[in-house]
């Protein structure tokens, strides 16, 4: 059986990654992110993405380097933040931006990771989130409908993987990675350590291997805080 793991990330990116395709990428705000995968995915020079991500990186960081390089077209996102170029663009109108309430973005994810084409949420509504949508009511309460969310190629980053692409996840860092993993017809994953099979206590793995098609050693693993928030250290 040919193996999963693959020597870089544009090893693992060859033959997956095309103009116009739709890209599920992990990470919330900077904990999280395919470090690795991202500058090589620019480096690939494909344009006209659809990227569905809970955000798109901070300024020089994250997916502000396939923003800033022309390369993505729509963001399916929650959160905006402090990345001014993702506001500026969005304001011009030169990105398309579809907006969802977090809580919702993921489930979407999710919803595409299991096969559910749609379902129904109270979230949303009676504001724009539920412009143009149906609304149904259930035991007398609205309801609108979303659907799933599904990608060409999903990028996640996880703590351990074995040669089997089963996965664990650290703290937060689990964030959208997980369901993301799911919703791909491809996934590569990168990884901060490749143990060897069996190493893994099966009631620890967050993501079975089926989910994964290609796995690489992360190169870049700089976990940068996106606001640093401090107190003065008390004198004695």
């Amino acid at each position: 059986m040919k193996s999963k793991i693959y020597e870089s990330a544009a090893a693992a990116l060859e033959g997956v990654a095309f103009d116009g395709m739709t890209l599920m990428s992990g990470g919330f705000g900077l904990s999280g992110n395919p470090e690795t995968l991202i500058p090589a995915l620019k480096e690939t020079g494909v344009k006209g993405l659809t990227v569905i991500s809970n955000n798109c990186g901070a300024d020089g960081f994250g997916l502000w380097m396939l923003l800033n390089n022309g390369q993505i077209k729509k963001m399916i996102s929650s959160y905006v933040g402090e990345n001014k170029l993702f506001e500026q663009l969005y304001l011009s109108g030169e990105l398309e931006l579809e907006l969802n309430p977090q809580g919702t973005l993921a489930e979407r994810i999710r919803a595409g990771g299991a096969g559910i084409p749609a379902f129904y949420t109270k979230t949303g509504v009676g504001t724009v989130v539920a412009e143009g949508k149906p609304v149904e009511t259930f035991e007398g309460e609205p309801y609108v409908r979303e659907t799933w969310l599904r990608a060409d190629l999903a990028i996640v980053k996880a703590w351990k993987a074995d040669p089997e692409g089963n996965l664990m996840f650290r703290m937060t860092a689990r964030n959208f990675n997980p369901v993301m993993a799911t919703a791909g017809k491809v996934t590569i994953v990168e990884v901060e350590e490749i143990v060897e099979a069996g190493a893994l206590d099966a009631n620890s793995i967050h993501t079975p291997g089926i989910y994964v098609d290609r796995i690489i050693r992360s190169t870049i693993n700089e976990k940068r805080i996106e606001k640093l928030t401090t107190r003065p250290r008390e004198t004695v």
